[in-house]
């Protein structure tokens, strides 16, 4: 392995360290705890070697989100892959249990505010690959797909928020999941 190759992997390394340890202490602490100066003490490197990373915390966020983006976009496309007759609610299912599972990163992929451009030229290709699924599941041959994966998504959104912050109960969530598949007026492809 040349040097070259060598630094460019251990850059690869640090970046994957800095956002790890980012999610890592929003998860211990909230988001507020996350700062330049605690994550280079937890991870051992000076803040200049943050800042040849990142700009700052907001970068460090928008990278969370954009991993959080690639495995959510993943753990739908397996839905939508087993083409099942119940695709879309596999995938509603797959996208809740993401939020819940993760809520740290959900927040940084939804809620915080971030660079991340949703619905443009300078979309993601993880957010727009999450985006498709939506679409995939919803099927072919709908009118308006873009819109309506949009107010899927939405709807989606509100949930998972509204249970976050404990507006509405978690108990009764496979009920709302079926009456948001049913409104969609089909289950499958």
């Amino acid at each position: 392995m040349s040097i070259v190759d060598r630094k460019e992997r251990q850059r690869a390394e640090r970046y994957d360290l800095i956002v790890a340890a980012a999610r890592d202490l929003a998860e211990a602490e909230g988001w507020d705890a996350v700062t330049t100066r605690r994550l280079a003490g937890l991870i051992d490197y000076s803040q200049p070697v943050l800042y040849s990373h990142f700009k700052g915390k907001a970068d460090i966020m928008a990278a969370v989100a954009n991993g959080g983006f690639e495995e959510l976009a993943t753990r739908l496309r397996t839905q939508t892959a087993m083409g099942t007759p119940d695709v879309l609610r596999n995938v509603c299912a797959a996208y809740l249990e993401f939020a819940r599972s993760q809520p740290v990163t959900y927040e940084a992929m939804f809620v915080l505010p971030t660079q991340i451009k949703f619905a443009s030229a300078d979309t993601p290709i993880a957010l727009r690959a999450t985006f498709a699924e939506l679409l995939a599941a919803l099927g072919p041959d709908r009118p308006s797909p873009e819109l309506l994966a949009e107010v899927l998504w939405s709807a989606l959104h509100g949930m998972v928020v509204l249970v976050q912050s404990e507006r509405i109960p978690a108990r009764g969530a496979d009920v709302r999941l079926d009456v948001l598949v049913q409104s969609f007026g089909r289950q499958s492809r």
